[in-house]
């Protein structure tokens, strides 16, 4: 089976790539445009694969997706290029507004173009698989609530509604030209190579560094966190099995609240390091709670009864044995966050064109 992957170069998608490079025989295309938190540098296991090539390029460049379409002729489509943050769609909703939107639009009309073009048996067996958020579906009160796939969208920031526009225009792409699609809804990720911008990463490499640990508002906020390698594999089983035109979330059934989830990071480098600088016993004391950003959603929680009932997935990590392992990788890959702190992880974009 030939996969084109787009955003490869970024977290997840980098782990689905080192997941199926690893353990199937499918090649892969890695179609990346790389912005500030695309790289190849989390790609450097998969890389000397046969079966493996990268292109640089935007998902709003229709020119070179007909390109890329017409010379890799995949099977499948996995859809990961998005703009992800909730801080910085805040700061600047314009490119969560092209990326996510105005990306998606012009990939679903490449892909659209590519699969009418296909020969009978081919076209039957291609599928466009859009990876989205349980962002979408707003806010839950604290109860036992949980987001189905039949949870009315309900977005809260411009990044969420960015990518339930994205969902609606792959659905509408389904219904109305026929486009042989799935979609999944994931909960928070966490895991090895996560940018340091998101809460878990930029934890860890705050407290190493004696630096203060903001926690938003009081720190209550619950999410449902899924360690990245059970995500890649639950998005490759999808992309294989999945149904048509069917939805999947996919979950960790690990709900923690924020503060919960920098207390457990604390407690494991205290374990790990203990080094602590500016005469600290304990990482905890760096915690610093920090005015709530805007529209900031209370809970988020999925259901994954689907995709356990319909394909068997369900995840191998708790919270617990995830974040240890997180916390380990991070202690023993310095070099990797090292390049991206420094600046110096940027130099693989000057100068790139096109890699096979």
């Amino acid at each position: 089976m030939k996969i084109l992957i787009t955003g490869g170069a970024g977290f997840i998608g980098s782990a689905l790539i080192r997941h199926i490079i690893k353990n199937t025989n499918d090649e892969v295309c890695n179609l990346d445009k790389l912005t500030y938190a695309g790289n190849l540098n989390s790609l450097i296991e998969a890389s000397s694969s046969k079966r493996y090539q990268f292109e640089l390029a935007d998902i709003c460049d229709a020119n070179k997706l007909n390109e890329i379409f017409e010379s890799f002729q995949p099977d499948v489509i996995m859809h990961l290029a998005a703009e992800s943050h909730v801080d910085r769609s805040i700061d600047g909703p314009d490119q969560f507004i092209k990326t996510n939107i105005l990306g998606t639009y012009t990939l679903l009309e490449a892909s659209l173009k590519y699969w009418l073009s296909l020969p009978v048996e081919q076209k039957s067996n291609f599928r466009f698989h859009h990876i989205s958020t349980d962002e979408v579906y707003g806010d839950l009160e604290i109860t036992d609530e949980l987001f189905t796939e039949k949870t009315p969208y309900s977005p809260s920031s411009p990044y969420s509604a960015s990518k339930a526009s994205s969902d609606h225009l792959v659905r509408a792409w389904h219904k109305t030209f026929n486009l042989p699609v799935v979609i999944t809804n994931c909960s928070n990720n966490y895991g090895p190579y996560h940018f340091p911008e998101k809460l878990i990463p930029l934890t860890i490499l705050n407290a190493i560094h004696g630096k203060p640990l903001p926690v938003y508002g009081n720190g209550m906020q619950i999410r449902d966190w899924l360690y990245v390698e059970d995500h890649a594999k639950a998005l490759y089983l999808v992309a294989k099995e999945g149904s048509i035109g069917e939805t999947y979330n996919i979950g960790g059934h690990n709900e923690k609240t924020n503060i919960e989830v920098v207390k457990t990071i604390c407690k494991w480098l205290d374990k790990l390091v203990p080094e602590k600088l500016n005469g600290k016993e304990s990482f905890q004391e760096l915690i610093e709670f920090v005015t709530d950003r805007p529209g900031h959603d209370q809970r988020y929680a999925i259901n994954a009864q689907k995709i356990e009932r319909e394909l068997g997935w369900l995840p191998e990590e708790t919270f617990e044995t995830g974040i240890e392992k997180t916390v380990h990788w991070y202690l023993n890959n310095q070099q990797w966050w090292l390049d991206i702190l420094d600046g110096s992880y940027v130099d693989q974009r000057l100068g790139l064109t096109s890699a096979r």
